[in-house]
């Protein structure tokens, strides 16, 4: 991608956290990465003063695109980073390839529940607090909350039957005061389950007085000048403020479901797909669909799009969750219309991304318009130079050819788009004129070429070009005018000595800057349709060489014409063989014929 690719859609990045990807032309993700603003941190890779590693270079040459992915805090931006990764295996990423999961803080389900740090999500009751990306937080947090209200760390099975029966010891953790001995019933269920609540609610932010208890211990050890108590204290405070409890894109609460939203504007509908699996986002999608009909109703539109997304990316997902109620082909699944809670979050950011989606489509469509293509512009200027009322998106240019009066054919070449269509170029036999006779050919041939298109309905072209001057010019508008075509159909003869542009009645000519695009155009078309009648003229003389002037040479039949071709095998390969190579198959006499007819043709070819 070049930096004037990007400028154009720089105004479309939006400036909120998200994921960014660099797309090559096979589609393959070559770079993930997060930002805090995401038009701030992409636009770094364009600028001058950015990152001047190698690397980088090499990935910002191969994208072609870059996708993104809106999310509503930087840490989703951070989890979804982590998880695009894993999936994609983006070869410009260094970090995160590997296969670690996220860090959890888990409540076990179990009597005298148990609080500790896993990477596992176990559906057997348990409450799960995540995820965290920084294993190091969460156990500076999990220490505290150990600390704080003494819960037990064993794994003994701590049933009233076993506890009754004393199978258990009071251990270490109790006689150095991190534990009050549940194990041997010193310690109520009831007691244990506050503590448990009051932890809860700490996990899930609610941990004011947890904040103003350590801001008080810290202070005090600063006074007391215990400086190394202190940091120890400041940094089980700063685990707190960063700590994040819920996330968007990762959730322990959700497993398996596809989410849909749509959004519509005057000509397309866009279907935002998240796909979500074991409570981890890894596909963000967006599906573009052409309104074909005024009166397609939204959820019409959706119910179209959530099986072919579906089967698109190989999705079993049994639940799928939409803004509103829609018709399923799917009877098993089931449909939810959320309103508040986790899934109603995961609706929100699909509806979030969609609509970014469609401003970004909005604004490429207004820049596009403004900025012209250079096809666009030089036939802009080429309307404006032969002061046309239309742009001459379609253009025709005629030439003809004869030698000595001997095999007359024209050419006719199509420039669309200020480019040859050479699928449209078309070759003339020409067939009622007699002699060297150029301006009753070009009559001819523009009087076949527009009777003909008239009558199969075809398109007209906006120009018409004649290779001549004033008399090839106006042989031309014999036939156009006697066509009824003098008012729909520009035509001009171009000059070949000092290009000047003739115009029909017309005596003075008009000269266009030689450094003119359009002028350019004007020539290329002149020049292609020059080699296209005189390929075509060759062509012709070449078919007719051995039948005509060969044959009727004296003493020259087609038994001879024969075994020079049987011999050379093609008449180009004759015309560059020598004379020794001639006199071997037809003798020496004969070999002097052949040899000066040869030459005398190659002469005038020079001159065509």
């Amino acid at each position: 991608m070049t930096l004037e690719e990007f400028k154009e859609i720089q105004p479309t990045i939006p400036r909120e956290p998200g994921v960014y990807r660099f797309i090559a032309d096979d589609d393959e993700v070559l770079y993930v990465g997060k930002a805090k603003v995401l038009r701030t941190r992409v636009s770094n890779y364009f600028s001058k003063h950015g990152d001047g590693r190698a690397k980088v270079k090499t990935l910002v040459r191969k994208a072609v695109r870059i996708e993104f992915t809106v999310v509503d805090t930087e840490q989703d931006a951070l989890l979804l980073e982590c998880t695009l990764i894993k999936k994609y295996q983006p070869r410009y990423n260094a970090m995160l390839k590997d296969g670690k999961s996220y860090s959890y803080i888990c409540i076990k389900k179990e009597r005298f529940p148990r609080v500790f740090l896993t990477r596992r999500v176990i559906k057997d009751g348990s409450v799960y607090f995540g995820p965290y990306m920084s294993k190091w937080r969460v156990e500076i947090i999990t220490d505290l909350i150990r600390k704080l209200f003494k819960i037990r760390t064993c794994t003994y099975n701590l049933s009233e039957e076993n506890i009754e029966k004393g199978k258990f010891k009071l251990c270490l953790q109790y006689h150095i005061k991190n534990c009050e001995g549940p194990c041997t019933g010193l310690e109520s269920e009831e007691h244990y389950d506050e503590k448990i609540r009051q932890i809860k609610n700490i996990l899930r932010g609610n941990f004011g007085e947890v904040r103003k208890h350590l801001k008080d211990r810290m202070n005090v050890y600063a006074e007391r000048l215990e400086f190394e108590r202190a940091q120890e204290v400041k940094n089980q405070l700063s685990a707190f403020e960063d700590y994040q409890g819920k996330s968007t894109v990762v959730s322990t609460t959700i497993k398996d479901v596809d989410v849909f939203s749509i959004s519509r504007d005057e000509k397309m509908a866009y279907v935002n797909y998240l796909r979500v699996v074991n409570g981890a986002l890894i596909n963000i999608f967006t599906q573009e669909l052409k309104l074909n009909l005024d009166d397609e109703e939204d959820a019409e539109l959706l119910s179209y799009a959530i099986p072919e997304l579906r089967i698109r990316f190989n999705s079993q997902a049994p639940e799928i969750i939409v803004p509103f109620e829609v018709i399923l082909t799917e009877e098993w699944l089931t449909m939810t219309i959320p309103k508040i809670g986790d899934k109603r979050k995961l609706l929100d950011l699909s509806i979030k991304n969609v609509l970014h989606h469609k401003k970004q489509k909005a604004k490429e469509r207004a820049t596009k318009l403004k900025k012209q293509t250079s096809a666009e512009r030089i036939l802009t200027t080429m309307k404006n130079d032969l002061q046309m009322d239309s742009v001459p998106l379609h253009i025709e240019c005629f030439d003809n050819s004869n030698l000595q009066g001997t095999n007359p054919v024209a050419s006719c070449v199509v420039f669309k788009n200020g480019k040859p269509s050479k699928k449209d170029y078309r070759r003339f036999n020409i067939k009622t004129v007699e002699g060297p006779d150029d301006f009753a050919s070009m009559e001819e041939i523009v009087m076949r070429r527009y009777s003909r298109l008239l009558k199969e309905n075809q398109p007209l072209p906006q120009l018409v070009i004649i290779d001549g001057g004033k008399g090839q010019l106006s042989s031309a508008m014999k036939s156009i005018n006697e066509l009824g075509l003098q008012d729909t159909i520009t035509v001009v003869g171009i000059a070949k000595k000092l290009e000047e542009i003739f115009f029909p009645g017309d005596s003075v000519p008009l000269h266009i800057n030689k450094k003119s695009e359009s002028l350019k155009v004007i020539q290329h078309a002149r020049n292609e349709a020059h080699r296209f009648a005189i390929e075509f003229h060759r062509n012709q003389r070449s078919k007719n060489f051995i039948t005509t002037r060969l044959v009727d040479m004296p003493g020259v039949g087609k038994k001879t014409a024969k075994k020079l071709l049987l011999h050379f095998k093609s008449v180009k390969k004759l015309e560059t063989a020598t004379y020794d190579e001639i006199k071997d198959v037809v003798g020496t006499s004969m070999a002097n014929k052949i040899t000066k007819l040869l030459s005398d043709d190659n002469t005038l070819d020079k001159n065509d």
